[in-house]
């Protein structure tokens, strides 16, 4: 359980009990899902083939660490960070995000999400702010927004299911 730095009351917006927490990990795991599908739609219909970040990320683990990273070791990685990770942080967020639905504040989120990995996580994976090194022009930050808005939607909309006002 996360507690507050001050004295809590069980109405205190900033105590994130356990229901809260068991349904933040829920609203993740279904944002992750709708990732996931997207990803093997992505793979089945041959979209940007030579843009693989979950091969780039396994490169870049593997140098990391002086050895080959198995692939599903990146997707079970993948799998938490999604579920867990940014489930947890939409949970304890979702009232600071701008918007008046789960789909609005999901959306925001998606939009800080893609921010973030445009900005640091393809460059430190060698693929270039917003991966424009993959050489693929615009395609390849226009798929991760495309996903990254998805994700936020899809966990938005079921956290706000999940936690209806009173």
């Amino acid at each position: 359980m996360i507690l507050c730095a001050h004295e809590c009351g069980p109405d205190d917006p900033d105590q994130m009990d356990f229901k809260r927490i068991l349904r933040s990990l829920a609203a993740g795991l279904c944002g992750t899902a709708a990732h996931f599908c997207l990803m093997f739609i992505k793979s089945r219909a041959g979209l940007l083939p030579s843009f693989q970040p979950y091969e780039d990320l396994q490169h870049a683990l593997g140098s990391l660490f002086g050895h080959s990273v198995h692939r599903w070791v990146i997707w079970l990685l993948s799998f938490l960070n999604g579920s867990v990770v940014l489930g947890l942080l939409f949970g304890r967020i979702y009232r600071f995000l701008p918007g008046r639905t789960g789909a609005v504040r999901g959306l925001a989120f998606g939009l800080l999400g893609w921010v973030f990995i445009g900005s640091i996580f393809f460059p430190l994976l060698g693929r270039g702010f917003f991966a424009i090194d993959a050489g693929l022009g615009l395609q390849p930050a226009l798929f991760s927004l495309l996903m990254l808005l998805t994700y936020g939607a899809v966990m938005g909309i079921a956290f706000s299911q999940l936690n209806p006002k009173k």
